[in-house]
C-alpha cells in the first residue's frame, strides 16, 4: 500500500513540475523566497495592527515566532527521521523532471508548506471577523508551496503533510491566543 502511494506520489509529481515552463522558472524562484512576500506579510500586519491595537500584536508576533520555531523543528525531526531523497536527486525520477532549484536536505515534509500553513490559519482566525475577504490569505500558501513542486524540490505529499501540520499548528496557536489574548483585552 504504501508503495503505491509512493508511485502515485511520484507520478503527481512528475505531471505538476512538467506543467512548467523554462520561461517562468525565474518567477517561481522569486515566489519561493520568504523575503520576496515582505510586502504582503507587511500589508497584512498592518491591517492586523489597526483591528488589534499595538498590543495584542505583539502577542501575535510572538505567537507566530514560536509557532514557527515548533514547525521548524518538527519539520526537521521528520526530515532527518524519514531521511527522504528529494524530488531532484530521486535516482526514479530526477531524470526525468525540471530540476530548477536543487538541495542537499530531505524532503518529507515541506517547511515552506507547514509554516505559511501555520502562519495563515493563525492570522486568517483573527482576521476573519474584520474582513469578509480574509480567505484569500489562503493564497500565499498555495502558491508559496506549489513553488516548491515546480521547482522539483518537494513531492505532492510533502506539501500535503505540510498543510495538514502547519493547519494543525495554526489552529492550536489560534485557541491559546484567543483564550489568554483575546480574552484579557
Amino acid at each position: 500500500m504504501l508503495e503505491k502511494i509512493i508511485q502515485l506520489d511520484k507520478q503527481a509529481l512528475v505531471y505538476l513540475n512538467g506543467l512548467g515552463s523554462e520561461q517562468w522558472d525565474w518567477l517561481w524562484l522569486i515566489i519561493t523566497k520568504q523575503q520576496n512576500w515582505a510586502p504582503v506579510f507587511i500589508l497584512v500586519f498592518y491591517l492586523l495592527q489597526k483591528k488589534i491595537g499595538w498590543k495584542n500584536f505583539g502577542y501575535y508576533v510572538l505567537f507566530i515566532a514560536v509557532m514557527v520555531l515548533i514547525c521548524d523543528q518538527t519539520v526537521n525531526l521528520f526530515k532527518y527521521s524519514f531521511e527522504r531523497l528529494r524530488p531532484c536527486n530521486d535516482l526514479e525520477i530526477g531524470a526525468i523532471i525540471r530540476r530548477v532549484k536543487t538541495s542537499s536536505s530531505f524532503s518529507f515534509f515541506s517547511g515552506h508548506a507547514t509554516n505559511s500553513m501555520a502562519s495563515t490559519v493563525l492570522t486568517f482566525l483573527i482576521l476573519k471577523r474584520y474582513y469578509k475577504n480574509a480567505y484569500l490569505l489562503f493564497l500565499f500558501p498555495l502558491i508559496f508551496a506549489y513553488s516548491r513542486i515546480y521547482l522539483g524540490l518537494h513531492f505532492p505529499t510533502d506539501i500535503l503533510t505540510g498543510y495538514a501540520f502547519g493547519a494543525t499548528c495554526g489552529y492550536i496557536a489560534y485557541k491559546l491566543y484567543a483564550k489568554y489574548i483575546l480574552r484579557t483585552s
